[in-house]
């Protein structure tokens, strides 16, 4: 933990220095109404999650929910992004306990970053978001605050030195996600629809 406070100033210089990166609307994390909350971005990049961690910067460290192809890159950064909270829920037998200890940790106050599409984007468009993060707020009963990363280049991928915007969106209230089941497909597909909606209002 401690680990954490002295990467995250040396994180924040680099990707200052290697991007040209802009918050909006940051005073948006100071607005929910639950304990805990869960943060969800759409995902263009691998590094998607540094931007994040970078922007938000006070706090308590994240949990950072990752899929296994990140922690497989090299050496470097899977330790980089264990230390930042990186936990690796797919492909992995423990994925349920996992998910059980984060929605404890959500309940008690702590903060989730989860990208719902589950991967990166192609040619610029939004992936329809998955059912786990839905889930997961149904049963933490905390918000969720919508984000959005935009990388102003010309086929909005990463370049390096480029432009990155990360735009904080008004939370979504918990009472938003509460399921009658986890199979509630016609409360599934209300809250996929509003997430995308909200990613779409954040770039105008």
């Amino acid at each position: 933990m401690v680990l954490y406070y002295i990467l995250l100033p040396l994180a924040w210089l680099l990707f200052h220095i290697g991007f040209r990166v802009q918050s909006v609307d940051r005073e948006n994390l100071k607005k929910i109404g639950t304990k805990g909350c869960i943060i969800a971005p759409n995902h263009v990049s691998a590094i998607d999650p540094v931007f994040i961690v970078i922007t938000r910067f006070w706090g308590q460290r994240m949990t950072v929910f990752a899929k296994k192809e990140l922690f497989e890159i090299n050496a470097l950064l899977t330790c980089f992004f264990r230390w930042m909270g990186g936990v690796c829920v797919r492909g992995t037998k423990d994925e349920l306990t996992a998910i059980d200890e984060t929605v404890e940790k959500c309940k008690a106050g702590g903060t989730l970053l989860i990208f719902p599409e589950g991967t990166r984007e192609k040619e610029g468009k939004f992936l329809p978001p998955k059912s786990g993060l839905f889930v997961i707020a149904a049963q933490a009963a905390v918000d969720v605050i919508p984000v959005r990363i935009t990388y102003h280049t010309p086929d909005g991928k990463m370049r390096l030195f480029c432009r990155v915007t990360v735009h904080y969106g008004e939370p979504i209230p918990a009472v938003q996600f509460a399921m009658e089941s986890r199979r509630d497909m016609k409360k599934l597909k209300e809250n996929k629809k509003l997430l995308l909606d909200r990613w779409e209002e954040l770039g105008r």
